[in-house]
């Protein structure tokens, strides 16, 4: 698998999570909110990267992507995080 498969399904996994959580929000801690607001300026970041990533005419190296990678596994964490709470 290439990196930027890796990435594409890292980033389609993430909106499936993000939108899941986003439907649990109304019934979330006042910190759960604040943390999912933090995560959603990293989500508006990462989507920014996916699309010059996905964007042909715009050359990207290894080490964007890796780095938008990096991205991707902080806001993963940041959801699994945010999803835990919202189970208890």
């Amino acid at each position: 698998m290439s990196i930027r498969k890796d990435f594409e399904d890292l980033l389609g996994k993430l909106q499936v999570e993000r939108d899941e959580i986003s439907l649990k929000l109304h019934l979330a801690s006042m910190e759960a909110k604040q943390e999912f607001e933090q995560a959603e300026k990293q989500w508006h970041r990462l989507k920014i990267k996916a699309a010059e990533i996905a964007d042909d005419s715009v050359e990207t190296s290894e080490e964007f992507i890796a780095k938008a990678k990096i991205v991707g596994e902080e806001l993963k964490d940041a959801y699994y995080r945010i999803s835990k709470r919202l189970a208890d």
